[in-house]
């Protein structure tokens, strides 16, 4: 029976077979994750890491530090552009090729059901936007600039409406 016995506790036992295996298991299963751990924070700390997707980071720190607004002094007193010159400018790269549904200059046709708003609601469609196009006002022209512009191309596409004059200086 203490043959049988012996072979039953031989069966179960692990692989640590000495005190001295036990020892060095010990240690080894203390002192590996510790290293592990030191080296994951050198990793993490060492370097100047840049931002996620920042290249060029005094430009990404620039970015998140900028101003929110912007002041810019124009002269009020200067000559206002006549709706030919603003059109060309502003205009003209949609409306000559009738990019996005964009009515092309001197459609009559395409201009037709348009012309029915009047030219307070085509002035009021340039300045805030309307479909594909971008709001105009607040760009490099003045709301009278961008109305000269509307007559100029409203007028070529059948409309007999009348340029609008400068406003008056507030005295």
């Amino acid at each position: 029976m203490s043959d049988n016995s012996h072979e039953q506790h031989e069966a179960h036992t692990g692989p640590v077979k000495t005190p001295k295996q036990m020892l060095l298991l010990s240690f080894a299963s203390f002192v590996i994750p510790v290293f592990i751990i030191i080296g994951l924070v050198y990793y993490v700390t060492s370097g100047n890491k840049p931002a996620a997707g920042a290249v060029n980071t005094e430009k990404a720190t620039a970015m998140r530090i900028q101003k929110v607004g912007v002041v810019e002094v124009r002269d009020a007193n200067r000559p206002l552009k006549p709706g030919a010159d603003v059109y060309k400018a502003q205009c003209a790269a949609c409306h000559d090729a009738g990019a996005a549904g964009a009515p092309k200059f001197a459609d009559a046709g395409a201009w037709r059901a348009r012309l029915g708003q009047g030219l307070e609601g085509l002035v009021n469609s340039a300045l805030k936007g309307k479909g594909a196009m971008g709001a105009q006002g607040g760009g490099d022209f003045n709301d009278t600039e961008i109305a000269r512009a509307v007559v100029h191309l409203a007028n070529a596409g059948g409309a007999k409406f009348d340029e609008p004059k400068a406003p008056e200086a507030a005295k």
